[in-house]
């Protein structure tokens, strides 16, 4: 891949991605360079005349009033940064941590900051040589910034704290050596600059954003194979439907499932087996609809935040250093909180049709559980209870953080996004719904597998893209002729699916 220019390159959420997993290179502009010398200069200047400046000539948080003399800023910096690594609970992934990092130069480069162009310069050789700073993931209450989890990578840069290099944990000190790399001393308002960000939050975010995009298209393809085990009704997805209430998302969503059941003789006309699908069926466009439509919002939300300059104070070379909140984490907090509700819908919906498949009353003919040999074997019963399971926690991870606040600081800092929460969960319910849709998709598989049998050899004529779609589960999972754990199966499945397999693989087969 081609190296990220810092200063010349606009960042989307797919530039996180391919930094934090693909390891893509980063590497700084000579613009970006000039604007952060001209904003380095400006800062040392304030500081020569003394003058009164957040962060820089005072103290933190509700120590602002306290004055900080020159010969103590650099002091100050490093004191910042030790006291503020106070972040607790398991660390967060080395592309979570890939992403923050680039983030958080990115911010930097944009030269609002004050720091001097050595300090992203450390960050970008850290991400390139692969010293990772281990960052523990609790902590942040999204104002000022996601401060604690912040200062762990900060610390790395002062050759402290602890990071991985070479797939091995060791000291910060260490690990710079090791790549080759020296520590900084940060001088006034650097220390500052590098923790009070979002980009914890952010980076959880774009991961957790880009990953439930997949995810929203392979539930569409997932739900149509529901859709034709279930002799489910077509006529629920006619454009003459959406056209009456014309949601973005819902006319995709409608469009899309014509699209891979073209060709089926499985999906029915409404009357030919029955008037209508239950709802799990018949809305699968209004409610992944609406998903993609609050996908199209979380991913602007996030978007914009990428670049986005979220320090405090912020640099004016020349004109003025300016205190104000653009730390607070509320714009991607709420979008992150509204993307844990997004996914949570998925996977209900998901979890009904997959207990639809199942269930002897609801399934159309096809075995209980979907094992021709019921009692010596449970077929997929418990498969459905995992899909149930991972549901219910979604519903509780759906729960806002961003609806939460705790003042801090004294009442300095009397109102927080929780923002890392809210990303945190968002990304947890990703993960989950993976699962989901894999147990829908193998039960959607063995459904069609069943049905075939019934109904000979026209049982299983699906549509081209859900008959792709099916190869590519079989390519996975054996159908299950004996109970066996499906554990690692379904866990393996929805990895693949969340990586993008199941639409890469639909697409080759065009």
């Amino acid at each position: 891949m081609e190296s990220f220019v810092l200063g010349r390159d606009e960042a989307h959420i797919s530039d996180v991605v391919r930094v934090a997993r693909g390891h893509r290179e980063v590497h700084l502009s000579p613009s970006a360079h000039k604007c952060m010398q001209r904003s380095r200069e400006y800062i040392e200047g304030l500081v020569e005349e003394r003058a009164v400046v957040y962060g820089v000539t005072t103290g933190f948080g509700n120590f602002c009033e306290t004055h900080i003399s020159q010969e103590q800023a650099r002091e100050l910096q490093q004191n910042l940064i030790r006291s503020h690594a106070v972040a607790v609970g398991e660390p967060l992934s080395e592309e979570v941590v890939r992403g923050a990092i680039f983030l958080r130069a990115l911010a930097l480069s944009r030269g609002h900051s004050g720091v001097r162009p050595a300090v992203v310069e450390l960050l970008i050789g850290m991400l390139n040589v692969g010293v990772i700073p281990l960052v523990p993931q609790q902590g942040s209450l999204g104002a000022s910034g996601d401060l604690a989890p912040l200062a762990h990578m900060a610390l790395v840069l002062m050759g402290e704290g602890q990071a991985t290099f070479d797939n091995r944990l060791m000291s910060g000190a260490s690990a710079l050596e090791r790549a080759g790399l020296e520590p900084l001393t940060l001088e006034a308002r650097e220390g500052l600059a590098l923790i009070n960000g979002t980009q914890i939050m952010t980076a959880l975010g774009a991961l957790a954003v880009a990953d439930g995009e997949v995810l929203c298209h392979s539930a569409d393809v997932v739900a149509a194979l529901t859709l034709e085990a279930l002799r489910g009704i077509k006529d629920a997805f006619d454009p003459r439907v959406s056209q009456l209430r014309p949601h973005p998302g819902q006319e995709e969503v409608a469009r899309r499932i014509r699209e891979v059941t073209r060709g089926s003789s499985l999906v029915t006309r409404q009357g030919e087996i029955c008037v209508q699908d239950p709802y799990s069926l018949r809305c699968i466009p209004q409610v992944h609809g609406a998903v993609r439509d609050a996908l199209a919002y979380i991913t602007g939300a996030v978007g914009r935040e990428l670049s986005a300059v979220t320090d405090n104070p912020l640099v004016f070379p020349g004109e003025d250093v300016l205190s104000a909140g653009n730390f607070h984490g509320e714009p991607v907090a709420l979008a992150l909180d509204h993307l844990a509700l997004a996914m949570a819908e998925l996977g209900n919906i998901s979890e009904r049709r997959t207990n639809r498949l199942l269930h002897p009353a609801y399934n159309r003919g096809l075995p209980a559980f979907l094992t021709t040999r019921g009692g010596l074997n449970s077929g997929l019963m418990i498969a459905h209870y995992t899909a149930a399971s991972l549901a219910s926690e979604n519903k509780l991870l759906a729960a806002p953080a961003s609806a939460d606040s705790i003042p801090t600081s004294a009442g300095q800092e009397d109102h927080v996004s929780m923002g890392a929460t809210a990303a945190r969960k968002a990304r947890s319910s990703v993960r989950n719904l993976s699962r989901i849709l894999a147990v829908e998709a193998v039960t959607a598989a063995q459904a069609l597998d069943l049905r075939a049998e019934q109904d000979g050899e026209m049982g299983l004529n699906p549509g081209r893209g859900t008959k792709a779609a099916y190869q590519w589960i079989r390519a996975r999972v054996d159908r299950v002729e004996q109970d066996r754990s499906l554990s690692q199966e379904v866990q393996d499945l929805g990895d693949a699916l969340v990586g993008g397999d199941m639409l890469r693989w639909m697409s080759r087969s065009r």
